[in-house]
């Protein structure tokens, strides 16, 4: 289980995550919302150790969390990728990066949850679609069977159907492998959709922490309600249900 437990970030100075705590379960995702600026990236930065703590703790089951080697879905999927290398290489770098050999069964099965064309693998970055391109990056996160995926804005970049395919994609697989997910979004439908809690950052700090359902019937703060509003009013919240 990730637990982050009264976590302050400051950058330059100034303070961009404020006593901020959580914790994700195996199999469980929790989305954390907010307007830009409200410092999700910065905490994604924080669990992954890019990020120093100035206070607080980050653990996976009481240990350092970099010892469950986490894995990171970027927001924008080609340029995740070295455009140099065929998407196979750079899909095969956290197995070459742990010194794992490679199982084919295991591959073959994310590939197929992926829809991913074994053709596909030998091209390069610049020959796929984007939202190919997020898919490959779900499966190099995968492919190494992490406890931990984070998702920065991982439906930012594609188009309103494929966001929808890929998100069930995600979901599904969550559902067959088991890890914990933390997804960053501005998303509020994506969200109440497919995460099982929400987590509504504001200048830094947790202004609420409930359960998607709760959070989409009765939001507990002011600020949680204008967002729910709003995603109500954009139709974001009507289009899921």
């Amino acid at each position: 289980m990730l637990n982050v437990d009264g976590v302050c970030v400051k950058r330059g100075g100034k303070p961009t995550l404020q006593g901020v705590s959580m914790s994700i379960a195996p199999s469980r995702t929790l989305a954390v919302v907010g307007e830009s600026g409200a410092g999700k990236s910065t905490l994604i930065g924080a669990i992954l150790g890019m990020i120093p703590c100035a206070a607080g703790t980050i653990t996976w089951n009481d240990a350092p969390v970099r010892r469950c080697k986490p894995a990171l879905v970027m927001q924008e999927p080609r340029s995740a990728f070295n455009p140099r290398l065929c998407l196979r290489r750079s899909v095969m770098e956290p197995l070459v990066a742990q010194g794992i050999a490679v199982d084919a069964a295991h591959l073959a099965a994310l590939c197929q949850g992926l829809e991913i064309s074994a053709d596909l693998l030998d091209r390069r970055p610049s020959q796929v679609s984007i939202g190919q391109a997020q898919r490959v990056g779900i499966l190099r996160a995968l492919i190494a069977s992490p406890p931990l995926v984070l998702f920065d804005e991982p439906l930012s970049a594609l188009d309103a159907v494929t966001q929808k395919h890929t998100a069930r994609l995600i979901a599904d697989l969550q559902q067959n492998v088991g890890f914990a997910a933390l997804i960053v979004t501005h998303d509020l439908g994506y969200a109440a959709a497919f995460a099982d809690d929400i987590a509504v950052l504001r200048a830094g700090r947790i202004e609420e922490l409930t359960t998607a359902q709760d959070f989409v019937t009765a939001p507990q703060s002011a600020y949680g309600h204008t967002l729910r509003d709003a995603a109500f009013a954009l139709g974001a919240l009507e289009q899921v249900a």
